[in-house]
């Protein structure tokens, strides 16, 4: 018996050995091994994994009729091999892994009547076998969201584990579930399939512990109860559709007065938000705002008004889901400090004015009087108008007098006229 064995093992090391020594221009011709399996797999289940040989330049290349001038050679060793099928240019063996681990195999392709020659093609995979269950969670829902993972809150969500199990290893096997949603609600169940509906937004993580217990009989001949367990779990991202706007705010604001207004999103973050001030409430078309992102459920934003009048904030936002309106009303008064402002310089200037109105109204009056009070010039005076005016100068004073008498004719007489009664 160990002669054979040995005689086996150096069958595989010659051929492994063999392998690698093939020159890179026939391992790079004109045909392909194409690998296919259906693993990974737990310990004890049944691999497949399939070769097929196929043209290089995508089918333009014949590929002999007779698919018995070819032979695949496969290395899978420590694999159990149990059973293998050769058709038409491609094999297919069975393999079972009783350890855990990765193992690769490998096939290639030579002339059925020259297995030592250089291969026609080769190619290798790598093979998974774990001790533990083999599966994934499947979450679906009604609505379908643009993001991965993505789903709506308050809406039933269908969350599904699915056993991988090519071989119907687990036929016979009864399994039990515990879900964790992570929320805080977990739950235990018979069935691989449950409904839940998540109420608030966020990220959670739905954890699941499979296990899968069946009977096996044992080599003296009884039955034992065999048991695998699997831990899984899946990423979720609950998000609610924008259902509207809350803004907080004055309604009524003073020019020159900076204003603060809260928007409150009615939604799951994260969001694109984009205003507008405008003279009546009407909703934003595309392109008529700079949009800004927003990655919480709250947004401030402050404007300062310069002019009087009523206006209108127009408000859209809109997340991944849905996208909504809102808008806000105010009226904006003038400011009570302008009127001050402006008050001030005007009533300064009106007071010069009225001071300088004032200073020329005594000023007149005063040349008048002392022109009355001193009719006669000073000798200076006097000396350079006889000599520059010449014959203009009148000749006498008194008519000098009359003169002045005629300008003056507000002043008070000289005289007084006696009154006379007739009795």
């Amino acid at each position: 018996m160990a002669p054979v064995v040995w005689s086996h093992v150096g069958r595989i090391l010659w051929l492994a050995c063999l392998l690698p020594l093939a020159p890179v221009r026939v391992a790079a011709g004109m045909y392909e091994l194409n690998l296919t399996t259906d693993g990974p797999a737990t310990t004890g289940a049944e691999v497949t994994i399939s070769a097929s040989l196929v043209a290089k330049d995508n089918g333009s290349l014949a590929l002999p009729t007779d698919a018995h001038l070819y032979r695949f050679h496969w290395i899978h060793t420590p694999l159990v091999l149990t059973g293998k099928m050769e058709s038409d240019l491609s094999s297919t063996i069975r393999v079972v892994g009783n350890v855990p681990g990765e193992f690769p195999v490998s096939v290639w392709v030579t002339a059925a009547d020259c297995w030592m020659c250089h291969p026609v093609a080769r190619n290798f995979v790598v093979l998974p076998i774990t001790e533990f269950l083999v599966g994934n969670i499947v979450v679906a829902q009604n609505t379908s969201l643009p993001w991965p993972s993505s789903y709506l809150t308050k809406t039933v969500l269908k969350v599904s584990f699915l056993l991988h199990d090519p071989s119907n290893f687990f036929k016979t096997a009864s399994f039990l579930y515990s879900w964790d949603f992570g929320d805080g609600t977990q739950m235990v169940t018979e069935d691989s399939v449950v409904y839940y509906n998540y109420s608030i937004i966020g990220t959670f993580t739905v954890k699941l512990k499979v296990v899968a217990e069946w009977e096996q009989a044992k080599p003296d001949a009884t039955n034992g109860i065999v048991q695998k367990t699997g831990d899984f779990s899946a990423s979720l991202k609950l998000q609610e559709t924008l259902r509207g706007i809350q803004v907080l705010g004055p309604t009524i604001i003073q020019t020159f007065q900076k204003m603060t207004v809260t928007l409150n999103f009615l939604g799951s973050p994260p969001l694109t938000m984009c205003w507008r001030l405008k003279p009546e409430c009407l909703p934003l078309e595309e392109g008529e705002c700079h949009p800004v992102s927003v990655a919480s459920t709250a947004y401030n934003l402050t404007h300062t008004f310069r002019d009087p009048g009523d206006y209108c904030f127009s408000i859209r936002a809109e997340n991944v889901i849905s996208k909504t309106h809102q808008y806000h009303r105010i009226q904006v008064w003038p400011s009570s400090i302008q009127p001050a402002v402006f008050a001030f310089p005007c009533a300064t200037l009106i007071t010069v004015m009225l001071a300088f109105i004032m200073y020329m109204t005594l000023r007149n009056a005063t040349q008048q009087k002392d022109m009355v009070e001193n009719p006669e010039p000073p000798s200076g005076v006097r000396c350079c108008c006889q000599m520059c005016c010449g014959p203009f100068l009148l000749e006498t004073p008194s008519e000098y007098l009359e003169i002045v008498r005629e300008n003056n004719g507000l002043l008070p007489p000289l005289y007084k006229s006696v009154k006379t009664y007739t009795v």
